[in-house]
C-alpha cells in the first residue's frame, strides 16, 4: 500500500483536480428540494432538551465522582463522565456546526464553541475545514479531515480513540493561531 499525501497543498491534491474527483457532481439525492425541506424542518425545544440532559449528566456523574473521591466507588462516574465527554460532544460540534441542531442560531453557536472547547478544536478554522471536508469528501489531497490516511497507523488509530494525538495536535495549533499565525 502506498503512503498518499493528504496535503491540502500536496500532489494528490492536483491529482484530485486533475481526474474530475475534486466538486465532482458524482452524487445527488433523488429527494426533490421541495419534500428535503420539508423534511429539514427544526425546533429549538428537542435540541434544548437533549441538551439539558446531556450537560446535566455530566454536571450530576462529576458531582458523584468528586463526593467518592477518592474510592474506587468513584471510577464509574468518571467513566461515564469521560464517555460523555469525549464521545456526545462531537456530534454537538458537527450538527451545530451546520447549525441543524437548534433552529436558533445563537443557541448552535453557543453550543458549537462549548463544544470546540470540550474536544480542542479552534471553532474558527474548524468551520472552514468542514466546510471543505464536504466540498470534496475523502478526496486525497482535497479533504483536509481525512481521519485515517493510508497505509493506517494502528497505533496512532487507537491513541487517538483516547485522543492523545488530537488533543496535543489540538492545543499546538490553537496556541500557534493565538500568536497571529495561520497554519498552511
Amino acid at each position: 500500500m502506498t503512503t498518499r499525501n493528504c496535503s491540502l497543498l500536496g500532489p494528490d491534491a492536483q491529482r484530485a483536480i486533475d481526474t474530475g474527483l475534486a466538486a465532482a457532481d458524482w452524487y445527488h439525492t433523488d429527494v426533490p428540494r421541495k419534500v428535503m425541506k420539508d423534511l429539514m424542518q427544526r425546533s429549538d425545544s428537542p435540541a434544548i432538551r437533549d441538551t439539558a440532559i446531556y450537560y446535566g449528566a455530566m454536571i450530576v456523574l462529576a458531582a458523584t465522582g468528586i463526593v467518592l473521591w477518592p474510592s474506587w466507588w468513584s471510577a464509574p462516574f468518571w467513566l461515564a463522565y469521560g464517555v460523555l465527554y469525549g464521545s456526545a460532544s462531537d456530534s454537538r460540534w458537527h450538527e451545530c456546526q451546520h447549525g441543524t441542531a437548534f433552529k436558533t442560531p445563537w443557541m448552535n453557536e453557543a453550543v458549537y464553541q462549548i463544544a470546540c472547547f470540550m474536544i480542542v478544536r479552534n471553532p474558527y478554522s474548524w468551520r472552514w475545514s468542514h466546510a471543505r471536508h464536504h466540498t470534496d469528501t475523502y478526496i486525497v489531497g482535497r479533504d483536509p479531515e481525512i481521519a485515517i490516511m493510508r497505509p493506517p497507523v494502528f497505533f496512532k488509530l487507537i491513541a487517538n480513540f483516547v485522543g492523545l494525538f488530537d488533543a496535543y495536535d489540538g492545543w499546538k495549533r490553537m496556541l500557534y493561531n493565538a500568536t497571529g499565525k495561520i497554519d498552511p
